[in-house]
């Protein structure tokens, strides 16, 4: 396991009932970058709130690495999800599997990079509210990407503020 501790939060806080699918649902509805959006949250559990400028040049760092690795890889998992044509089902499967593991291995490197790009002590202002401070950040994203709906940001809201996420 990565000693990242944004990767980390990033498995727990995924893993909670909810949090998966909304953040799904974000990306493909939303075109949302999961790791911009964990990383938002995660610097919020650290009672840091970013502003507008800030996400978009979260964002920005991340759009090479996320156009031309991540959404690929994505593209060529999903695509293997159903039979093309003769090609033998076991080994396509195989396949995918692989390029689910690669695609993972992907999110890491970046996840990594952006706590690297953009540390925590000196990302965004300090704040004593952490729920706040996730508003503030995913408010701040939403307006970057002109607008994200509140029934898709309902569930992670309600999980962070459940405070499930909290470091082990």
């Amino acid at each position: 396991m990565s000693d990242s501790a944004f990767w980390r939060f990033s498995l727990r806080f995924y893993a909670i009932p909810g949090v998966g699918p909304a953040c799904i649902d974000l990306q493909d509805r939303c075109r949302v970058d999961v790791n911009v959006l964990l990383y938002l949250l995660f610097l919020a559990d650290q009672g840091r709130a970013v502003s507008r400028e800030d996400a978009a040049r979260i964002d920005a760092g991340m759009r090479s690495w996320r156009e031309g690795v991540v959404v690929p890889l994505r593209a060529a998992r999903r695509s293997l999800r159903t039979p093309i044509g003769s090609f033998d089902r076991d080994a396509a499967e195989t396949l995918r599997a692989n390029v689910k593991r690669i695609e993972l291995e992907a999110e890491r490197i970046q996840q990594e990079t952006l706590e690297r790009m953009n540390p925590a002590p000196a990302t965004g202002a300090s704040t004593s509210s952490r729920a706040g401070a996730a508003r503030t950040n995913l408010a701040a994203y939403g307006a970057h990407l002109g607008g994200l709906p509140d029934e898709l940001l309902a569930p992670l809201l309600q999980a962070f503020d459940a405070g499930s996420a909290a470091p082990d």
